[in-house]
């Protein structure tokens, strides 16, 4: 396409303000950027977060401080199928055993990572899809005040 005597070229897809958008409309890939993003976050802070010297609020203070913003960019336009609310939940989960630590098993007297039914019962606050899905109506409410301009 040209304007102007410029040339503007055809991409799949391309970065805007953070964000990758696609030709096809698709949030998996943006998905994927944002937990790769989330990923790269928590590796940095991994060692904060497997502390003994700081306590659990404050290590899940770190996580919806530090963490969660970058996984959550944008979130108000996916359009989560299961898959993706997986990914979420499989990343989450991931980040909160870290944060709780293991678990001593009392019959067997032996350490062990922290059940997904555990986690829920011990992290309060509602889960990251929820998190996406609660933004997600917060954003049509405003969209559906606006005005015509």
């Amino acid at each position: 396409m040209k304007i102007d005597n410029s040339s503007i070229e055809r991409v799949e897809e391309f970065k805007y303000l953070g964000r990758t958008l696609t030709n096809e409309n698709s949030s998996q890939e943006e998905i994927k950027s944002r937990l790769k993003s989330g990923n790269a976050c928590y590796y940095s802070v991994q060692n904060l977060l497997s502390s003994r010297l700081l306590s659990k609020n404050l290590k899940l203070k770190i996580y919806r401080t530090i963490i969660l913003p970058v996984v959550l960019y944008g979130c108000e336009t996916w359009s989560l199928i299961l898959r993706e609310e997986r990914r979420l939940r499989v990343f989450e989960n991931r980040v909160l055993r870290r944060v709780f630590g293991p678990q001593r098993d009392e019959v067997k007297g032996e350490w062990r990572k922290l059940h997904n039914e555990e986690l829920r019962d011990i992290y309060s606050l509602p889960n990251i899809v929820r998190v996406v899905k609660s933004r997600r109506m917060r954003w049509v409410g405003h969209v559906a005040r606006m005005g015509e301009e």
